[in-house]
């Protein structure tokens, strides 16, 4: 990392995540794993074709599915108005994505819709209701999926990294819970991008933040994550999420990654000890883990987040960019760039967020 540039961090973040999305395509959501080597063999290394009758089926390698579609629609809001203009980006979902879905889960652009948005059709396009009133209760990763775009671009910014993920994220999930856990991703993605390790201290250092009020979670420790000592007066709260314990995960899973007493061989199986379904309480703890554990080999990270099975596709997004922010661009292997479709212009749009990431 040290060798490595803020903007080729920014970079490697985002081209991470579309290539998490799009190796995902093909094995997505096999819990049968007997029937996930059946069908990709005993080891998946690259891009592939999802099967007939399966997700995304119809689409081809290299493609990505509908949350890279959404990822680079903001993206693209993001680089063509120099920063985050939330009415711009719900013109774009109403323009450019929601009259593509019809309600069904096997539609749209990338062959699979996933509850959220379904959701989010359903109360924009059925009811008519306006934005602001169409967040509903998933509890899984789709509103991490695209707002990691924003933590990159405000990497630098905490307070406002953490103000437009929120906003970003309660158009389409409402609860607290997650709410603040994709928060905690967001900041945990601005801090690698600045150059941080993900390591057993990254947590007291968003800890920081929270107590100089540039996190929005209630501290509830004192310095060093240290308990209240009698007399001590109840710490304010700097913003809306009740408990700070979201941003404390990524060093658990950091320190367990470094302890030799603690080892998930092989660190597929990440996806058996933490869970293989799409709840972000699943999610989370195994990207953490993965990208902590290969902080360094971008390629081990991503394809032990695939070959785990279950909702693997979110798990490789997650994975994809938290790596991708550690070893930046010029460390992702070419052929994962090569295999991607439309990766060039994808490219230019990394790039361009990139660029702005010291732009007020």
């Amino acid at each position: 990392m040290p060798d490595t540039t803020i903007q080729d961090r920014a970079a490697g973040a985002i081209m991470g995540a579309f290539i998490g999305d799009a190796m995902g395509l093909g094995p997505h959501w096999y819990y049968d794993l007997a029937e996930l080597r059946r069908d990709y063999g005993q080891w998946i290394s690259d891009y592939s074709d999802p099967r007939p009758g399966r997700y995304h089926a119809g689409l081809k390698a290299g493609q990505l599915s509908q949350a890279g579609f959404i990822l680079k629609l903001l993206l693209t809001a993001l680089v063509e108005r120099g920063g985050y203009d939330e009415a711009d980006f719900c013109r774009r979902l109403d323009d450019e994505l929601l009259p593509l879905l019809d309600g069904t889960p096997i539609s749209g652009p990338g062959g699979y819709t996933s509850q959220s948005i379904r959701e989010l059709w359903r109360q924009k396009v059925q009811q008519q209701l306006p934005w602001g009133q169409t967040g509903g209760h998933a509890d899984t990763t789709e509103a991490i999926e695209r707002t990691l775009a924003l933590a990159v671009r405000y990497a630098l910014e905490p307070a406002r990294l953490a103000g437009s993920i929120a906003g970003n994220t309660v158009l389409t999930q409402t609860d607290d819970t997650v709410v603040s856990m994709t928060v905690a991703y967001g900041a945990v993605l601005g801090q690698l991008v600045q150059g941080q390790p993900l390591d057993a201290r990254l947590s007291g250092r968003l800890m920081k933040l929270v107590h100089s009020g540039e996190l929005p979670f209630h501290a509830v420790t004192g310095d060093n994550l240290q308990p209240p000592r009698p007399g001590d007066p109840d710490p304010p709260k700097a913003g809306k999420f009740a408990s700070p314990d979201a941003l404390l995960t990524p060093s658990c899973m950091a320190a367990a990654a470094a302890d030799p007493d603690i080892r998930i061989e092989p660190a597929w199986k990440v996806s058996i000890v933490y869970g293989m379904p799409c709840a972000i309480y699943h999610q989370l703890p195994a990207a953490y883990y993965l990208a902590a554990r290969f902080h360094d080999d971008f390629e081990s990270a991503l394809l032990h987040a695939i070959n785990g099975g279950g909702q693997n596709q979110a798990r490789a997004i997650l994975t994809g960019a938290l790596v991708g922010a550690q070893v930046g661009l010029a460390r992702i292997p070419q052929r994962f760039l090569d295999g991607l479709e439309e990766s060039a212009g994808l490219g230019r749009l990394a790039a361009g967020l990139a660029a702005q990431i010291n732009k007020p």
